[in-house]
């Protein structure tokens, strides 16, 4: 509990604003998660019309207090964020627990400013790929939606159908689908493009992906080069794989119809496998969608945010695909920040234990001190 004055405690307050980056309508907390917070005996506090634009009516929340962006900062002791901005974090006091997708990679400044307002401030972008994890993992829950949403994109832009149709005007064969990038994001794009009718391949460098890829009933594509690395994620791949690669996948893409690429390494720009000579060399028609465009793409002609055409392909390069399903969106993100939160409170306090890995890795600043350095 915080204490007041004497012995006078009252419970801490969660609190969420509504998100102020361009184009995004998820929240972080839902009314499931407010409900399940006040019968956890905490206060919880939130601006009005917080859910409105992911489907939330605030008459949905139920009993839960509420106020205008400003007087909810002053108060908040943890503010749970899908994309906090920085005047939201420079409005909290200090001691105050900041957490959700911080974009930590390259924010030695804004992480400084956390440090200097006294704040605590959690990027579970940062989150260890562990069993004990996975429950809080907002990486995962989000690029299920946006695996989910690139391949009805892909769909809606391919000229022609996924599935296989036989009416009286002939039989119709089925689109060549690839998805290059087997992680969360991809193996749901997988998923989705079976559902559609598609035929499927997968490709990842990690080896120990094939038997995901074929148990959702996809090929999974072998162009003889392995780069697995640690933590769930790729190594890069030296020259002469990268070589390699590069050979093998442009024969194959002569034949495919449409790519959805999602490889992403943490921190750094997204490794570019699709060259301008294999765009130049796929067939007219062929559709790609980037899901890494925000980390300047895995195709050479990707522009973040644009659709393009480059000779006959159209290359498209979404942002913040999740965004665009805001309602199961936030659900699942929602969750994910409820079950960390739980790490940080104790008998009703803020009280985070640093011996906990989860707490430590994800930890930005806290009592005054930066703790993460990209």
């Amino acid at each position: 509990m915080r204490a007041m004055s004497g012995e006078v405690t009252m419970p801490i307050t969660v609190a969420a604003v509504r998100e102020t980056s361009a184009g995004e309508r998820r929240v972080a907390i839902t009314p499931e998660i407010a409900r399940k917070l006040r019968g956890k005996g905490l206060g919880v506090l939130l601006e009005r019309g917080l859910g409105e634009a992911a489907g939330f009516p605030d008459a949905a929340y139920g009993d839960v207090e509420w106020g205008d962006a400003g007087s909810v900062l002053a108060r908040a002791d943890a503010l749970l964020a899908v994309q906090p901005s920085a005047a939201h974090a420079a409005q909290l006091r200090a001691g105050a627990a900041l957490i959700g997708q911080l974009r930590p990679y390259g924010a030695g400044e804004r992480v400084a400013q956390y440090a200097a307002r006294g704040l605590s401030a959690f990027a579970l972008e940062l989150l260890p790929r562990t069993t004990r994890a996975q429950a809080m993992d907002v990486l995962s829950s989000q690029a299920a939606v946006a695996g989910y949403r690139a391949m009805l994109i892909a769909a809606e832009a391919a000229p022609k159908f996924f599935p296989m149709l036989t009416t009286a005007a002939g039989t119709i064969r089925p689109a060549r689908v690839l998805v290059i990038g087997a992680g969360v994001a991809g193996l749901q794009a997988i998923a989705t493009a079976r559902r559609l009718g598609a035929q499927v391949e997968g490709y990842d460098v990690r080896p120990e992906t094939r038997e995901q890829v074929e148990s959702l009933g996809a090929k999974f594509l072998d162009l003889g080069v392995s780069a697995a690395g640690s933590g769930g994620y790729a190594r890069e791949l030296t020259a002469a794989e990268r070589a390699a690669q590069q050979q093998a996948l442009a024969d194959h893409l002569k034949n495919v119809d449409v790519i959805v690429t999602t490889a992403a390494v943490p921190g750094r720009p997204a490794p570019k496998i699709i060259s301008a000579a294999m765009l130049a060399g796929m067939k007219a028609g062929a559709v790609v969608v980037d899901l890494a465009a925000e980390g300047g793409g895995n195709c050479e002609g990707t522009r973040p945010g644009e659709r393009v055409r480059i000779g006959g392909v159209e290359v498209l390069g979404p942002l913040n695909l999740p965004a665009g399903a805001p309602l199961s969106a936030s659900e699942m993100y929602a969750r994910n920040l409820a079950n960390f939160l739980e790490l940080l409170v104790k008998d009703g306090a803020l009280a985070p234990d640093f011996a906990d890995e989860l707490v430590a890795k994800t930890c930005l600043a806290h009592g005054g001190e930066v703790r993460f350095r990209a």
